[in-house]
Protein backbone atom coordinates (compact mmCIF):
# COMPACT_ATOMS: atom_id res chain seq x y z
CA UNK A 1 0.00 0.00 0.00
CA UNK A 2 1.54 3.34 -0.58
CA UNK A 3 2.58 5.48 2.53
CA UNK A 4 1.03 9.15 3.16
CA UNK A 5 3.02 11.86 2.80
CA UNK A 6 3.36 13.68 6.80
CA UNK A 7 1.45 16.84 7.08
CA UNK A 8 0.95 19.02 10.01
CA UNK A 9 -2.07 20.78 9.02
CA UNK A 10 -3.83 23.76 11.50
CA UNK A 11 -7.60 22.45 12.39
CA UNK A 12 -10.53 24.60 11.02
CA UNK A 13 -11.14 27.82 12.96
CA UNK A 14 -13.73 25.96 15.30
CA UNK A 15 -13.84 27.37 18.52
CA UNK A 16 -14.08 24.17 19.94
CA UNK A 17 -10.76 22.67 19.22
CA UNK A 18 -8.70 25.77 18.86
CA UNK A 19 -5.92 26.00 20.97
CA UNK A 20 -6.08 27.81 24.18
CA UNK A 21 -3.82 30.39 25.27
CA UNK A 22 -0.45 29.01 26.78
CA UNK A 23 -1.24 25.45 25.58
CA UNK A 24 2.83 25.15 24.15
CA UNK A 25 3.57 25.28 28.24
CA UNK A 26 0.79 22.69 29.12
CA UNK A 27 2.01 19.27 31.24
CA UNK A 28 1.10 17.08 28.29
CA UNK A 29 3.17 19.46 25.96
CA UNK A 30 6.42 19.69 28.39
CA UNK A 31 5.65 15.73 28.47
CA UNK A 32 5.99 15.18 24.86
CA UNK A 33 8.80 17.08 24.48
CA UNK A 34 10.86 15.70 27.50
CA UNK A 35 9.30 11.96 26.67
CA UNK A 36 8.52 11.42 30.76
CA UNK A 37 6.01 11.89 32.91
CA UNK A 38 4.27 11.91 35.42
CA UNK A 39 1.24 12.75 33.73
CA UNK A 40 -2.48 12.00 35.11
CA UNK A 41 -5.86 13.13 34.08
CA UNK A 42 -7.20 14.53 37.58
CA UNK A 43 -11.27 14.71 38.54
CA UNK A 44 -12.93 17.59 40.13
CA UNK A 45 -13.18 14.84 42.92
CA UNK A 46 -9.40 14.85 43.41
CA UNK A 47 -9.50 11.35 41.48
CA UNK A 48 -6.50 10.36 39.18
CA UNK A 49 -5.60 8.11 36.30
CA UNK A 50 -2.16 8.20 35.39
CA UNK A 51 -1.06 8.40 31.70
CA UNK A 52 1.60 6.80 30.03
CA UNK A 53 3.79 9.13 28.30
CA UNK A 54 6.89 7.15 28.58
CA UNK A 55 5.04 4.27 26.39
CA UNK A 56 3.16 6.46 24.58
CA UNK A 57 6.90 7.89 23.18
CA UNK A 58 8.01 4.92 22.73
CA UNK A 59 8.50 2.23 20.32
CA UNK A 60 5.25 0.04 20.16
CA UNK A 61 4.98 -2.73 22.95
CA UNK A 62 3.88 -6.17 22.69
CA UNK A 63 0.40 -4.97 23.54
CA UNK A 64 0.35 -2.84 20.56
CA UNK A 65 1.94 -4.83 17.94
CA UNK A 66 -1.53 -7.01 18.91
CA UNK A 67 -3.16 -3.95 17.34
CA UNK A 68 -1.04 -3.39 14.37
CA UNK A 69 -1.64 -7.28 13.69
CA UNK A 70 -5.66 -6.83 13.44
CA UNK A 71 -5.26 -3.38 11.26
CA UNK A 72 -6.89 -3.60 8.02
CA UNK A 73 -6.29 -1.39 4.58
CA UNK A 74 -6.03 2.38 5.32
CA UNK A 75 -6.42 3.21 8.88
CA UNK A 76 -6.81 6.38 11.18
CA UNK A 77 -5.75 7.00 14.54
CA UNK A 78 -7.97 8.89 16.52
CA UNK A 79 -6.31 10.88 18.92
CA UNK A 80 -2.25 9.67 17.80
CA UNK A 81 -0.31 11.69 20.96
CA UNK A 82 3.17 11.46 19.85
CA UNK A 83 2.42 8.98 16.45
CA UNK A 84 3.79 5.84 17.67
CA UNK A 85 0.62 3.69 15.71
CA UNK A 86 1.28 6.04 12.75
CA UNK A 87 4.84 5.38 12.69
CA UNK A 88 4.70 1.60 12.92
CA UNK A 89 1.65 1.38 10.58
CA UNK A 90 3.37 3.62 8.00
CA UNK A 91 6.37 1.68 8.16
CA UNK A 92 4.45 -1.66 7.59
CA UNK A 93 3.39 0.10 4.22
CA UNK A 94 -0.19 1.02 5.82
CA UNK A 95 -1.65 4.01 4.41
CA UNK A 96 -2.25 5.56 7.98
CA UNK A 97 -3.19 8.91 9.42
CA UNK A 98 -3.23 10.52 12.82
CA UNK A 99 -4.99 13.15 14.36
CA UNK A 100 -4.75 15.19 17.23
CA UNK A 101 -5.73 18.19 18.70
CA UNK A 102 -2.53 19.17 20.23
CA UNK A 103 0.10 20.73 17.78
CA UNK A 104 2.62 19.53 19.49
CA UNK A 105 1.55 15.71 19.35
CA UNK A 106 1.11 15.88 15.44
CA UNK A 107 4.56 18.24 15.19
CA UNK A 108 6.05 15.05 17.17
CA UNK A 109 4.40 12.32 14.60
CA UNK A 110 5.27 14.24 11.69
CA UNK A 111 8.90 14.27 12.86
CA UNK A 112 8.95 10.84 13.33
CA UNK A 113 7.79 9.82 10.05
CA UNK A 114 4.24 9.74 10.49
CA UNK A 115 1.42 11.76 8.65
CA UNK A 116 -0.85 13.27 10.90
CA UNK A 117 -3.26 16.42 11.74
CA UNK A 118 -4.56 18.94 14.00
CA UNK A 119 -8.15 17.63 13.96
CA UNK A 120 -11.12 16.56 15.92
CA UNK A 121 -12.93 13.59 14.86
CA UNK A 122 -15.55 15.62 15.25
CA UNK A 123 -14.51 17.97 12.66
CA UNK A 124 -15.16 17.20 9.23
CA UNK A 125 -11.88 14.56 7.88
CA UNK A 126 -10.07 13.18 5.14
CA UNK A 127 -11.44 10.34 3.31
CA UNK A 128 -15.04 10.33 5.58
CA UNK A 129 -16.77 6.70 5.12
CA UNK A 130 -14.23 5.21 3.65
CA UNK A 131 -11.35 4.67 6.64
CA UNK A 132 -10.88 0.72 6.40
CA UNK A 133 -9.79 0.80 10.04
CA UNK A 134 -10.20 3.51 13.45
CA UNK A 135 -7.96 3.19 16.89
CA UNK A 136 -9.49 4.67 19.99
CA UNK A 137 -6.56 3.59 21.91
CA UNK A 138 -5.07 4.56 25.38
CA UNK A 139 -8.08 5.29 26.57
CA UNK A 140 -9.18 7.79 23.78
CA UNK A 141 -12.89 5.92 24.07
CA UNK A 142 -13.44 8.73 26.69
CA UNK A 143 -12.77 11.95 23.88
CA UNK A 144 -15.48 13.90 24.61
CA UNK A 145 -17.15 12.43 27.75
CA UNK A 146 -20.46 10.88 25.66
CA UNK A 147 -19.03 7.42 24.14
CA UNK A 148 -22.52 7.13 22.42
CA UNK A 149 -21.77 9.80 20.78
CA UNK A 150 -18.00 9.15 19.87
CA UNK A 151 -18.92 6.02 18.47
CA UNK A 152 -21.44 6.99 16.24
CA UNK A 153 -19.28 9.72 14.35
CA UNK A 154 -16.85 6.82 14.28
CA UNK A 155 -19.08 4.78 12.24
CA UNK A 156 -19.64 7.60 10.16
CA UNK A 157 -15.97 7.84 9.16
CA UNK A 158 -14.82 4.16 9.21
CA UNK A 159 -16.21 2.33 5.74
CA UNK A 160 -19.16 -0.08 5.69
CA UNK A 161 -17.74 -3.17 7.40
CA UNK A 162 -14.75 -1.48 8.48
CA UNK A 163 -12.92 -2.11 11.79
CA UNK A 164 -12.68 -0.41 15.16
CA UNK A 165 -9.86 -1.44 17.81
CA UNK A 166 -11.23 0.34 21.08
CA UNK A 167 -8.74 -0.03 24.56
CA UNK A 168 -11.03 -0.17 27.17
CA UNK A 169 -10.32 0.33 31.13
CA UNK A 170 -10.11 -2.52 33.45
CA UNK A 171 -12.84 -4.17 35.60
CA UNK A 172 -16.33 -3.21 34.96
CA UNK A 173 -16.11 0.69 35.00
CA UNK A 174 -18.76 3.61 32.52
CA UNK A 175 -18.41 6.96 34.23
CA UNK A 176 -18.35 10.56 32.88
CA UNK A 177 -16.16 12.56 34.60
CA UNK A 178 -14.53 16.21 34.17
CA UNK A 179 -10.75 16.17 34.54
CA UNK A 180 -7.84 18.24 33.80
CA UNK A 181 -4.20 17.48 32.69
CA UNK A 182 -1.92 17.57 35.63
CA UNK A 183 1.77 16.81 36.34
CA UNK A 184 1.18 16.57 39.83
CA UNK A 185 3.11 19.91 40.48
CA UNK A 186 1.45 21.91 43.31
CA UNK A 187 2.52 24.74 41.70
CA UNK A 188 -0.09 24.26 38.64
CA UNK A 189 -2.98 26.45 38.60
CA UNK A 190 -4.33 25.39 35.64
CA UNK A 191 -4.04 22.62 33.07
CA UNK A 192 -5.05 22.76 28.98
CA UNK A 193 -7.04 20.28 27.44
CA UNK A 194 -3.98 17.58 26.67
CA UNK A 195 -3.98 14.57 24.61
CA UNK A 196 -7.95 14.18 25.19
CA UNK A 197 -8.94 17.53 24.39
CA UNK A 198 -11.33 16.37 21.30
CA UNK A 199 -14.34 16.71 22.61
CA UNK A 200 -17.38 18.93 21.50
CA UNK A 201 -17.08 20.73 24.48
CA UNK A 202 -15.18 23.84 25.27
CA UNK A 203 -12.97 23.41 28.58
CA UNK A 204 -13.95 25.78 31.38
CA UNK A 205 -11.39 28.15 32.93
CA UNK A 206 -10.12 25.58 35.65
CA UNK A 207 -8.76 23.78 32.55
CA UNK A 208 -11.15 21.04 32.96
CA UNK A 209 -12.90 18.71 30.05
CA UNK A 210 -15.67 16.17 29.80
CA UNK A 211 -14.07 12.40 29.78
CA UNK A 212 -15.19 8.90 29.81
CA UNK A 213 -13.78 5.47 31.15
CA UNK A 214 -15.24 2.49 30.18
CA UNK A 215 -14.69 -1.43 30.60
CA UNK A 216 -15.61 -3.64 28.16
CA UNK A 217 -18.71 -4.62 28.72
CA UNK A 218 -19.72 -0.39 28.75
CA UNK A 219 -18.28 -0.20 25.48
CA UNK A 220 -20.27 -3.58 23.88
CA UNK A 221 -23.35 -1.92 25.22
CA UNK A 222 -22.66 1.43 24.20
CA UNK A 223 -21.40 0.47 20.61
CA UNK A 224 -24.78 -1.86 20.03
CA UNK A 225 -27.31 0.68 21.03
CA UNK A 226 -25.99 3.14 18.85
CA UNK A 227 -27.21 -0.41 16.02
CA UNK A 228 -24.07 0.44 14.03
CA UNK A 229 -21.72 -1.55 15.57
CA UNK A 230 -21.04 -5.49 15.89
CA UNK A 231 -18.78 -7.56 18.29
CA UNK A 232 -15.56 -8.80 16.32
CA UNK A 233 -13.58 -9.98 19.48
CA UNK A 234 -11.85 -9.30 22.68
CA UNK A 235 -8.20 -9.83 23.99
CA UNK A 236 -5.76 -9.31 26.53
CA UNK A 237 -2.32 -8.52 26.82
CA UNK A 238 0.10 -6.77 29.56
CA UNK A 239 -2.49 -6.03 31.20
CA UNK A 240 -3.70 -3.90 28.60
CA UNK A 241 -7.30 -5.08 27.44
CA UNK A 242 -8.82 -4.40 23.56
CA UNK A 243 -12.35 -4.66 21.64
CA UNK A 244 -12.13 -5.06 17.94
CA UNK A 245 -16.01 -3.99 16.67
CA UNK A 246 -17.32 -4.35 12.85
CA UNK A 247 -18.94 -1.22 11.32
CA UNK A 248 -22.47 -2.88 10.11
CA UNK A 249 -23.55 -2.68 6.46
CA UNK A 250 -26.70 -0.24 6.78
CA UNK A 251 -29.00 -0.87 3.81
CA UNK A 252 -28.62 2.67 1.95
CA UNK A 253 -32.41 2.85 0.88
CA UNK A 254 -34.66 5.22 2.69
CA UNK A 255 -37.34 3.32 4.70
CA UNK A 256 -40.53 4.87 2.99
CA UNK A 257 -43.99 5.44 4.74
CA UNK A 258 -46.51 2.63 4.74
CA UNK A 259 -49.79 3.70 3.28
CA UNK A 260 -52.99 3.95 5.77
CA UNK A 261 -55.97 1.88 4.43
CA UNK A 262 -59.15 4.09 4.40
CA UNK A 263 -61.30 3.29 6.60
CA UNK A 264 -64.85 1.50 5.83
CA UNK A 265 -68.38 2.68 6.72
Amino acid sequence: MNRVRAAVVPAAHDPWTREPAGWLADPYTTALATGQGPLYLRSREGGVVPLGVERWCAAPDAADRTVIARCEGTVLDIGCGPGRFVTALALAGYRTLGIDVSTAAVRRTVRYGGAALVRSVFEPLPREGRWNTALLVDGNIGIGGDPGALLARTADVVAPGGLLIAEVAEGDVDERLDVRVDDGRADRTRAGRGPAGQGRHRADDGGFFPWARLGARALLHHALATGRWSRQGTWELEGRTFMALRRKRECSVPSLPVPVPPRSG
